[in-house]
């Protein structure tokens, strides 16, 4: 969290009919999608990802937003995912990147959503529910080049020939994932790079020509791995307003986004309490002095990561307020003796900025021992979203 300089009072949050809800803005979201265009250049396309709800920010208004600001792809993990937009009137391509499972595959191709395969044995399968169809449908092929999680590992001439016997199937993309983009101190990237580069080469030599070749997502993005982006990019994290700090000797930051995210709570009680007096479940926390004590209407069913217990903080009418005691399931408790005049439905934040303070998803991830993708995509489905 940042340094408390505190420049007057901050003004009060406007107050809204929700115990917990999250503000997304849809121009940051934009913002950041230009960023990367800016970055990557007009001949890269741009394929934010979307999947898990657009990381709880929520997949059909931050869907519409990049489809508004020119995106033309997107990417979701699974089948029911791509159903949702294409429900909500998303016309971009949709890309399903972990699902070929037997009862998604129908569905899949009934409301044009392009698969990502992961084994040979689906390319056959795909050309067969294409051939019902009477229609040429495209696929893209994630090479395994070192993850050791999906993908194909399969000699060259094997990818080769099981693609060209598919007469209704056309391999339009080829990707991988790295699994180490953010890490400098070994060189995992570029022997996956290298073995990605070497298999599209030897797979052009046999005559298969992908339209698309995809590897990287933020963070070759953000700290210029040309070599990686190739014709596509994937971004997910950087959409939403985060960069993942480098580790090692990296080169220069080149994308800066900012986050596009605000999580806010109310105020349900204000106590006074005794010098001596516990707080919350196993008493964890004990009054040294008397103090002032509110309790929040949001706890770890919300999101809340219940390692913040007696660790975190939220932001108070531009102050910082320590977290009392265990988080429970809905309730958190904070101390807001330096600031008596809270009252029961005032606004707190716990994510983002009030005043000169801000409190974001990686130093909440720093505390709670996790990482930032978690605390976004740990905020409950319960929490109020609220497009601005």
């Amino acid at each position: 969290m940042t340094g408390e300089i505190t420049f007057g009072p901050a003004p009060r949050l406007q107050a809204l009919p929700y115990r917990s809800w999250v503000e997304v803005s849809r121009p940051q979201i934009a913002a950041n999608f230009d960023a990367i265009r800016n970055v990557v250049g007009p001949d890269v396309e741009i394929m934010p990802v979307v999947k898990a709800d657009a990381y709880r920010h929520g997949a059909v208004e931050v869907s519409r937003t990049l489809e508004e600001r020119g995106a033309r792809w997107l990417a979701v993990s699974n089948a029911e995912e791509g159903i949702a937009l294409r429900d909500a009137g998303i016309r971009a391509r949709i890309v399903v990147m972990a699902d070929f499972l037997p009862f998604t595959r129908e569905a899949m191709l009934s409301y044009n959503l392009t698969p990502v395969l992961h084994s040979l044995e689906d390319i056959p399968e795909l050309d067969r529910l294409a051939c019902v169809r009477e229609r040429k449908v495209p696929f893209h092929l994630k090479i395994d080049s070192g993850m050791g999680r999906l993908g194909v590992r399969n000699q060259v001439a094997a990818i080769a020939s099981t693609v060209l016997a598919g007469r209704y199937v056309e391999l339009e993309g080829l990707m991988t994932h790295f699994a180490s983009a953010a890490n400098y101190q070994n060189k995992q990237t570029e022997e996956q790079t290298a073995v990605f580069n070497n298999v599209a080469a030897a797979l052009n030599a046999a005559g298969v020509y992908p339209r698309l070749l995809h590897l990287s997502s933020t963070i070759p993005i953000a700290y210029g791995r040309r070599q990686a982006w190739r014709g596509m990019v994937r971004p997910g994290h950087a959409i939403y307003g985060y960069v993942s700090p480098a580790r090692g000797h990296a080169p220069q930051r080149i994308l800066e986004v900012k986050p596009a995210l605000s999580w806010r709570a109310t105020v349900l009680s204000v106590k006074d309490l005794p010098a001596g007096a516990s707080v919350g479940y196993g008493a964890i926390f004990r009054a040294t002095e008397p103090m002032r004590v509110a309790v929040l209407a949001a706890g770890y069913a919300d999101g809340i990561p219940h390692r913040l217990s007696n660790r975190g903080s939220v932001i108070v009418n531009g102050k910082f307020a320590p977290i009392l005691g265990a988080v429970s399931m809905d309730l958190t408790s904070i101390d807001v003796t330096r600031s008596p005049e809270v009252n029961v439905g005032d606004t707190v934040t716990l994510l983002g900025s009030e005043g000169a303070l801000s409190i974001d998803a990686q130093e909440i991830a720093k505390l709670a021992g996790t990482i930032s993708y978690s605390v976004l995509c740990g905020i409950h489905a319960r929490v109020k979203r609220i497009y601005i």
